[in-house]
């Protein structure tokens, strides 16, 4: 299953990132990861990607400062994003209102597979790839 639909992966836990970007390749996503929100930025920027999955809690720059500093710009207003964090959506302060926040997943809830599922789902819903 090929779609052509391009990921950011911003995730500062290296096997994490990895996990992430071998299952998403292996479903025929186009993957780019960053290790944290500046590398994140500039990641997205260059990729344009179509889903930043953006972890909350990083070195130097975290998620949701990385997500409101994208979503200023005309490029950075287009992915759909989710947010990956062993937080829960109050711990994490996440005001999904004010920062279009796609889609939310706990890490530790979801196996790859999972998380791929919950990946596939949300593009099915924004219509960037087919309804089964």
């Amino acid at each position: 299953m090929l779609y052509m639909v391009k990921i950011a992966v911003v995730e500062d836990d290296e096997s994490i990132a990895r996990m992430y970007k071998m299952r998403l390749e292996q479903a025929g996503y186009e993957i780019g990861v960053a290790g944290n929100g500046r590398e994140g930025l500039e990641l997205c920027e260059k990729m344009k990607p179509d889903l930043a999955m953006v972890d909350v809690m990083m070195p130097e720059v975290g998620g949701l400062e990385m997500i409101e500093e994208m979503q200023k710009t005309e490029w950075g207003k287009k992915p759909l994003v989710m947010l990956l964090t062993n937080l829960s959506q109050q711990e994490a302060k996440v005001d999904r209102a004010k920062q279009r926040i796609d889609g939310f997943a706990v890490k530790a809830y979801y196996t790859p597979t999972q998380l791929l599922e919950k990946v596939n789902d949300l593009l099915r819903e924004n219509n960037l790839i087919p309804k089964r």
